[in-house]
């Protein structure tokens, strides 16, 4: 494939063990469109493009969905980088569990030496599982332990797609509803709509098609963005206003 600067559909398919069907499928969606085009009309991919679909075949391979693919090139996201990330985010989550098993290890000694827990003990195993976190405290208020407890199943379930799908795309499905909607976009829109289906589609793989739940941690969003969000800079009002946004257009889509 390094002789020539260009490829037809043809060849490519043929060389990427792909089929025709499917590289003209991704060029309708936008996900992998040809840069040139010959005098009669007929697909031809450069070397840009063919970095392209390396990275959308790289993605792919993790599991992600083709809306997600799209979604990380769209915002210029490396695949080597989102690996790399997910790779520090679960050694993260090894050495935090690290962390709180050896403070519950401590905690039960003490227990089964009948001695009563000393209030330093007490408090790191708190630490360590987090009752101290806001954002938890503010799905709390909305969920109860079940239904927490089922969503991070669910997530658990779906294994490295919920690094990108949280981290990823979900964020950037917001950005462009926010961009909409400062924009004067009415709610109504094909976009708005588009994108309000995607997030809904996100939701109910995490809450499993339960919809009360899912309107339970909007309502948490609303609630409290900041927490939720992790972000303490996050502004309230335009938060509210963006959920006000995405709430009518589900509405007026149903």
């Amino acid at each position: 494939m390094t002789t020539s600067a260009t490829w037809k559909v043809g060849r490519l398919a043929e060389a990427s063990g792909l089929t025709v069907r499917t590289l003209h499928h991704w060029d309708t969606i936008g996900l992998l469109s040809p840069s040139q085009r010959t005098a009669g009309g007929h697909r031809e991919y450069t070397e840009g493009d063919l970095v392209r679909l390396y990275q959308v075949l790289a993605l792919r391979n993790l599991g992600l969905a083709l809306d997600t693919v799209a979604a990380c090139l769209d915002a210029g996201v490396d695949p080597a980088r989102l690996v790399r990330d997910h790779l520090a985010g679960v050694e993260a989550s090894i050495a935090a569990l690290g962390v709180l098993r050896d403070r519950l290890v401590r905690l039960g000694d003490e227990l089964s030496a009948e001695q009563t827990p000393t209030a330093p003990a007490l408090l790191d195993a708190l630490r360590a599982i987090g009752a101290g976190d806001r954002g938890l405290r503010t799905l709390g208020r909305h969920l109860d332990d079940d239904q927490i407890r089922a969503l991070r199943s669910r997530a658990a379930a779906l294994g490295p797609a919920t690094h990108y799908l949280i981290e990823v795309e979900w964020p950037e499905l917001y950005r462009r509803a926010e961009r909409l909607r400062t924009a004067g976009t009415p709610a109504t829109h094909q976009e708005v709509r588009r994108l309000v289906a995607r997030m809904d589609e996100l939701s109910a793989m995490f809450s499993g098609g339960d919809a009360g739940v899912a309107a339970r941690v909007r309502a948490a969003w609303h609630d409290d963005p900041a927490a939720m969000s992790g972000d303490p800079g996050a502004p309230v009002d335009d938060w509210r206003e963006l959920a006000d946004y995405l709430d009518q257009a589900r509405r007026d889509t149903h």
